[in-house]
């Protein structure tokens, strides 16, 4: 019950009713990532592209689709990883989850969050006031 109030009530966790009808009737699952992630390809959209989406395992979070899954979503490549040996390059990162909000956020030094005082002002700056 509570995943069905979920998928009716939030769109951030995982999927839809909407969606989940949709992928029922026109989707055809094409492969499943690392993460859990879902991948399905259904019919041609307007443009005569086949129509490709993703169901996230949890929260939505579109940083979360590997490199060969992305490459593939995003009609750059036609065959999925599921379907082929795709190996992640030596230079490409793991993911790592958006931490905008977060406490491990960036905070560069002088921003107000850092918690620093800002750096001294050097002699090629010199500050508006009023009047002058």
């Amino acid at each position: 019950m509570k995943t069905f109030l979920l998928q009716f009530f939030t769109w951030w966790n995982s999927q839809t009713i909407g969606t989940r009808v949709f992928t029922w009737r026109k989707g055809t699952k094409v492969g499943e990532d690392e993460f859990g992630n879902v991948y399905y390809e259904g019919t041609q959209d307007s443009e005569g592209r086949t129509r490709r989406w993703v169901i996230y395992k949890g929260y939505a979070e579109a940083s979360a689709i590997p490199a060969g899954w992305h490459g593939w979503i995003h009609h750059r490549a036609e065959t999925p990883p599921s379907r082929e040996t795709y190996k992640a390059h030596a230079w490409e990162k793991t993911h790592q989850p958006n931490l905008t909000g977060s406490a491990a956020a960036y905070r560069p030094k002088g921003s107000i969050a850092h918690g620093d005082n800002r750096p001294a002002v050097t002699g090629d700056y010199d500050a508006w006031t009023p009047g002058s």
